[in-house]
């Protein structure tokens, strides 16, 4: 998830906190959303986005890496997994992602005030993630609960790419005021231009449709079951950043909330 900027996908360590962009160009997980907002000058966003930390490529390296392996596990090993053609391309987006997620300059920063009483939701997502990884590849491999056909397969790797773009995107816009956790960071106005005078959560829609496109990958209703067992710790998040962000901006965020959808546009 995931590590706290990586798409591998999104919750395999750690959900981040969505948080809105900048007031300069808002944009959308993803991995983020009308969270916690700052005004970072010009500055601050280059050398945050052009850092690479060596806690954050540890977490990415490491999630990565153990995330496919948990894969190729599930699929008998290397040569079995590997001979399939849009496991392959998954393999290079999730590498890809990953590399790019390197330089986002996301972290793990509790700011000047936290709910730490969320924190829960991190662990809930870690024992997804760990399933995710593995059985949708062991589902598929031994023909349980399966969707029949290679083009749901390749569906899978592009909405894996697409989730991931989506879920990746707003931890650039915020750089390293982008946090995985649920807290305010200092310097915050709430924003809500761009895609955010649409949405007010993209970058967890975006975790929702990288996490399906994974599993639809595998051809697995395993998997797509738990995606679904995402949502609820996943609102849980979401009502969570919210709260803190009506205790910050108060009337002005009612207002913002008033006219905007959470995760899906003009529907919720």
């Amino acid at each position: 998830m995931l590590q706290a900027t990586s798409c591998v996908p999104a919750h395999a360590v750690l959900v981040a906190v969505e948080k809105a962009r900048p007031s300069s160009v808002q944009a959308g997980p993803a991995i983020i959303s009308a969270s916690i907002r700052f005004r970072p000058t010009a500055a601050t966003k280059a050398d945050a986005t052009m850092t690479v930390t060596p806690r954050m490529a540890s977490i990415t390296v490491v999630g990565t890496l153990a995330y496919l392996g948990l894969a190729v596990l599930g699929w008998g090993g290397p040569t079995a997994f590997f001979s399939h053609p849009a496991l392959i391309a998954l393999t290079v987006i999730t590498f890809l992602l990953a590399g790019v997620a390197l330089f986002s300059g996301g972290n793990l920063n509790p700011g000047i005030r936290e709910n730490r009483s969320n924190r829960w939701v991190l662990a809930a997502f870690g024992v997804i993630g760990l399933l995710s990884g593995y059985l949708p590849a062991y589902t598929d491999r031994i023909g349980f609960w399966t969707i029949d056909g290679e083009t749901v397969r390749w569906l899978g790797v592009t909405l894996f790419a697409a989730g991931g773009a989506l879920r990746i995107w707003p931890v650039f816009v915020l750089g390293h005021r982008f946090s995985g956790l649920v807290a305010i960071q200092p310097e915050h106005s709430l924003v809500t231009s761009s895609v955010y005078g649409v949405i007010r959560h993209p970058s967890y829609l975006g975790l929702l449709v990288n996490s399906l496109g994974w599993a639809l990958a595998f051809r697995s209703v395993i998997g797509v079951l738990l995606v679904a067992c995402t949502i609820p710790p996943l609102l849980a998040r979401i009502r969570s950043e919210e709260t803190m962000l009506k205790s910050q901006f108060g009337n002005e965020y009612e207002i913002y909330h008033a006219r905007t959808s959470r995760l899906i546009p003009w529907l919720y």
